[in-house]
C-alpha cells in the first residue's frame, strides 16, 4: 500500500508548509495534536486485520510501577507520591510480528512522514530503533485493562489509534505539571491528582487518528477499558539519535522476550 493510500492527503498535506505550521502552532500550544482521520479508511481496515490476526501472539501483562516510572525511595512513606504505584496492563505485539508488507511498515520508514514529524516535533532526524521489536508496537486493551498515571521519560510520543473500545479507554492528562529538566517533580500536584482533587484534560481520538504528545512533562494515563471490543493503538517509536536500543530489562518487562 503506497502513502496516497494510507493517508488522507486531501484532508492532511503533511507537506504543504501551512498545514505543518498550524500541527506544530497546536502541539507547542496544547502539547497534544489530534488529526483526526489520518489514516485512509481502507488502511485502517487492514491494520486492524493485521492486529487482529495477532493478538492471539500478543505479550499481555500487568505491571504495578510508579508515576516516574522509577524505584520506590526506602526513605519516603509508601503514600508519598515518589512512592505510591498505578497499574498498567495491557498486550502487545512487536516491530518483527507486523508484516513488512503493513501500512503501518510503509508509513514508519517514509521519508516524506518523518520530515512531517520532524517539522512538528522541532526534531533534526528521527530514527528506528537498533533494537528488533521497539519501533512498532501494536498495543491491545480489553475490558478492565488501563495504563496507570505516569510521566514518560521521552519527549514525545506518536501514536494511531486503530480501534475505539466500545467504553471507557479514555485518554486523560495533565499538561505541565512538573518540569524534568528543572527537577522539579511537583509532588504535591502529582498527588491531588492521583487523589482525584485536580480536574483532567480528555483527547477523543476516532480510528484512523494520528496522535502526537509530549509526555515529558504531562502527567497522563488511559482509562480502564470496558465492553467486548478491544482497544487497539499503535505507537511509532522514533529516537532522536541513531544506534539506540531498549534495554534487555526493558525488553523483557515489555515484551516477554529480547528478539
Amino acid at each position: 500500500m503506497s502513502l496516497v493510500s494510507i493517508i488522507d492527503l486531501q484532508k492532511h498535506p503533511i507537506s504543504d508548509q501551512a498545514f505543518v505550521k498550524s500541527c506544530q502552532q497546536t502541539l507547542d500550544w496544547d502539547g497534544a495534536l489530534v488529526l483526526e482521520g489520518f489514516l485512509s479508511p481502507e488502511a485502517v481496515e487492514q491494520i486492524k486485520a493485521e492486529g487482529e490476526a495477532q493478538e492471539t501472539h500478543a505479550y499481555f501483562c500487568e505491571q504495578k510501577h510508579t508515576v516516574y516510572l522509577s524505584p520506590k525511595d526506602p526513605d519516603l512513606a509508601d503514600d508519598h507520591p515518589l512512592n505510591r504505584l498505578v497499574t498498567s496492563s495491557k498486550g502487545c505485539i512487536t516491530d518483527d510480528q507486523i508484516p513488512q508488507n503493513s501500512p503501518l511498515q510503509t508509513l514508519y520508514h517514509d521519508a516524506e512522514f518523518q520530515k512531517f514529524l520532524c517539522a512538528v516535533l522541532n526534531e533534526k532526524a528521527l530514527y528506528e530503533y537498533a533494537d528488533p521489536l521497539s519501533s512498532i508496537n501494536l498495543h491491545y486493551a480489553r475490558t478492565g485493562q488501563e495504563l496507570g498515571w505516569h510521566f514518560d521519560n521521552s519527549s514525545f510520543a506518536t501514536t494511531l489509534m486503530i480501534q475505539e473500545p466500545e467504553a471507557g479507554g479514555t485518554f486523560e492528562y495533565v499538561g505541565d505539571l512538573r518540569d524534568a529538566d528543572r527537577g522539579d517533580m511537583n509532588f504535591d500536584g502529582v498527588g491531588k491528582v492521583l487523589d482525584g482533587e485536580t480536574a483532567v484534560n480528555q483527547l477523543s481520538m476516532g480510528a484512523g487518528a494520528l496522535v502526537l504528545f509530549r509526555g515529558r512533562n504531562a502527567i497522563h494515563r488511559v482509562a480502564p477499558v470496558k465492553g467486548k471490543r478491544t482497544r487497539m493503538l499503535v505507537v511509532l517509536a522514533y529516537n532522536s539519535e541513531p544506534g539506540i536500543a531498549l534495554s534487555e530489562a526493558a525488553r523483557m518487562t515489555f515484551y516477554g522476550r529480547l528478539g
